[in-house]
């Protein structure tokens, strides 16, 4: 097989978010026993499944999608990472379905609702989110591959910009940590390294020590773990959900094993899915996903000119 282009696995970040995103988004909430064989996930659901947003039309991505793309545009228009701008988008997302295939917003997370409403009152940016053990939902994780996909630059650049778009919704270390490691994780793969976790834990570590962040260090060791085996529980709880994608992403064998086995977690269907979906999207580039969900997702006239954007300054 051809050795993927830089070009094509990061085109395959972006549509495998949303796809995986998409296909999770009828499942949501459901339990493992009550998801279709993998063979039968498809954006359409096989007749007489109970969906989980029965008035959204299959192949539409979600809160994940939508806040992912609003990070997106966000640091192209902007250049760097502008907090203020991209609540501001994300404000518009929640209020005027802003990035959405049908300009409507149908799912929101409690915590990401919690921050916007407090920043609409007129708390500043990095202080309007709670940040308390208990707010560590996978709000942040679920938005954040567009920055590496984006950024150059070193890797302690990439975690510090990582902590920094998800202390707007989540500023708790545990998920910042998890926003840094997915980052990294994700740069591996763009680099098509074969080691792409261990690397990533170990560049967070180096990070950390040098930078003297020994909170951050004893949260990731303790709480993040990240030497444990994958298990996969599919919660919205981030830690659950990064080892949950990290799962389907060693399971899988393709981008479609991928995010079906993703799925079939049950529970945060469509957050593990894009999670794992962005990963595998990158991993196995974008002619890894399949022509037919390409084809099929709606809101494409968002979509496009990002990536032609995205891809003019990736070169």
């Amino acid at each position: 097989m051809a050795r993927l282009t830089y070009r094509e696995r990061v085109q395959g970040g972006i549509w495998g978010l949303l796809i995986g995103d998409a296909l999770g988004v009828p499942w949501e909430f459901h339990a493992p026993d009550e998801i279709p064989a993998e063979d039968e996930l498809e954006y359409e659901p096989p007749p007489g499944c109970e969906r989980a947003h029965p008035g959204v039309p299959p192949a539409t991505w979600s809160d994940d999608g939508a806040q992912a793309l609003c990070l997106l545009e966000s640091l192209l228009e902007k250049g760097e990472l502008d907090v203020d701008d991209v609540a501001a988008r994300f404000i518009r997302w929640q209020t005027q379905g802003y990035m959405t295939p049908d300009g409507r917003t149908f799912d929101i997370g409690g915590q990401t609702g919690d921050a916007l409403y407090a920043i609409q009152a007129g708390k500043a940016v990095l202080e309007a989110a709670p940040g308390g053990e208990y707010s560590n939902g996978n709000g942040s994780l679920m938005r954040c591959l567009p920055l590496a996909l984006w950024h150059r630059g070193s890797a302690a650049e990439l975690v510090e910009l990582a902590h920094l778009q998800s202390r707007v919704t989540h500023p708790h270390p545990r998920s910042q940590i998890c926003c840094a490691l997915y980052c990294l994780w994700a740069k591996r793969e763009l680099a098509g390294e074969q080691t792409t976790w261990s690397s990533a834990v170990s560049d967070l570590r180096r990070v950390y020590r040098q930078s003297g962040q020994r909170e951050m260090t004893d949260e990731l060791e303790r709480r993040v773990d990240p030497d444990q085996p994958p298990e996969g529980k599919g919660s919205g709880y981030v830690v659950d959900c990064l080892h949950s994608a990290r799962l389907a992403c060693k399971m899988g064998n393709t981008y479609e094993e991928v995010v079906r086995y993703a799925i079939r977690l049950g529970k945060d269907t469509d957050t593990t899915a894009c999670v794992a979906g962005g990963l595998a999207g990158v991993r196995f580039g974008v002619h890894g996903v399949p022509e037919r969900w390409r084809n099929s997702l709606r809101g494409q006239y968002l979509l496009r000119p990002l990536v032609a954007r995205l891809l003019q300054r990736v070169g």
